[in-house]
């Protein structure tokens, strides 16, 4: 399999010939350094992966012709989905970059108590197409064929009382819980994590939580940074239960 790998919103098929346009081709030509004949593999979250071959390489466009289609077996079986309490820039970034590598299926970041990031309907809308690239990143880099689902952004009440959880197991980490991830009960297909922000959740918010059937468990006696929380608990539910 070619190791340059490609994301496209376009219908995959052997001999469709797609057309790219000027971001792609430049990351093609000018970051890649690919040329006329050269190969990759293309996939857009839908059709699977194929071989794909350049035909042609401008400075704002491109042209590839689609081969055939390519055996990948890179989604975990574990639906893994993140509730993820809005944190800072970068470090909400980070999340969304690691959870897609990890397998993640869903994201859904919620805004929350103590959270320190507050955004009108705009700019909502402009990170979560950010984190949206962010994931298809990801997803070129870790060899995962289906982006995960990113929601828009929602209070975390708001999530709560529209009932939209669809796991069998559902966790909040709690800081103290007395009871620890790796001694849940495997999952029958999905696991649902609720992760705090920076300032982690008020103390209404773990008993909402409650109410909507999430169990509190612990990652051990120390306490965690959001992200290092999020990325931990994905890879010991991966490791418990997942492809790990």
């Amino acid at each position: 399999m070619a190791s340059t790998r490609l994301f496209v919103n376009d219908m995959l098929g052997s001999g469709i010939e797609l057309q790219l346009g000027r971001e792609q081709a430049h990351y093609l030509g000018r970051v890649l350094r690919l040329r006329d004949g050269d190969m990759l593999t293309v996939f857009n979250g839908d059709n699977g992966e194929f071989d794909a071959r350049v035909t042609s390489l401008a400075k704002n466009s491109a042209t590839v012709v689609i081969d055939t289609p390519v055996e990948t077996a890179t989604e975990s079986a574990l639906k893994v989905h993140l509730v993820q309490g809005i944190s800072r820039g970068e470090r909400m970034d980070f999340v969304v970059q690691k959870a897609t590598e990890l397998g993640v299926k869903r994201i859904t970041p919620v805004f929350t108590q103590y959270g320190v990031v507050k955004l009108d309907q705009a700019r909502a809308a402009k990170r979560s197409d950010h984190w949206n690239s962010v994931a298809i990143s990801a997803c070129e880099q870790s060899g995962r064929v289906r982006p995960p689902l990113i929601d828009p952004l929602v209070d975390l009440n708001s999530w709560f009382g529209a009932g939209a959880k669809e796991a069998d197991t559902d966790l909040v980490l709690r800081p103290g819980a007395a009871v620890a991830l790796s001694s849940i009960t495997a999952p029958v297909t999905k696991v649902c994590l609720l992760i705090g922000p920076e300032g982690g959740f008020s103390d209404k918010e773990y008993d909402d939580a409650g109410v909507a059937g999430f169990a509190p468990v612990s990652l051990g006696p120390r306490i965690l940074r959001t992200e290092t929380a999020a990325l931990t608990a994905i890879a010991v539910a991966q490791t418990l239960w997942g492809d790990f």
